[in-house]
């Protein structure tokens, strides 16, 4: 719980530092594109509901990217201020050469919320069980890989 509580304290503290900490009489509209709705962002949508966000005049509107590349192209485009993804795709566009890539904001969250399940129960599971078999990702965009 103290990890969902830095993430969501980390999301106040970046959004204040980028549009201030006065309170407004009007909100300030930011537009934040995670690349998947995920049960690790729960602090962010609670203190959306919870109107925190508008308590410090920040209109904030979620977007799911379903996927880092879509993600990254909304923030690169201008239509979003704040992306959630990996860093992978700032390094991409830094290689290929755009000088105006992202700057990423590292270990908003510390571990990858990726599960590995079984339609069967295995006991004493170690990784050589899924050794050649096929691995399907659980969100759009993932691969489908032989292990």
């Amino acid at each position: 719980m103290k990890k969902y509580a830095f993430m969501t304290s980390l999301l106040l503290i970046c959004l204040c530092c980028i549009y201030g900490c006065q309170k407004t009489p009007s909100l300030k509209k930011v537009t934040l594109n995670e690349v998947a709705h995920s049960i690790f962002y729960a602090p962010q949508y609670v203190a959306i509901e919870l109107g925190y966000f508008k308590e410090e005049g920040i209109d904030l509107d979620v977007e799911t990217g379903f996927g880092a590349d879509k993600t990254m192209t909304a923030v690169i485009s201008g239509d979003a201020d704040i992306g959630f993804m990996g860093p992978e795709a700032t390094i991409y566009q830094y290689q290929e050469g755009n000088r105006d890539y992202a700057v990423n904001f590292a270990q908003l969250t510390q571990r990858a919320g990726n599960f590995l399940i079984s339609r069967k129960e295995i006991k004493n599971f170690s990784w050589d069980h899924i050794k050649g078999k096929d691995v399907i990702g659980g969100r759009k965009g993932d691969c489908q890989c032989t292990m």
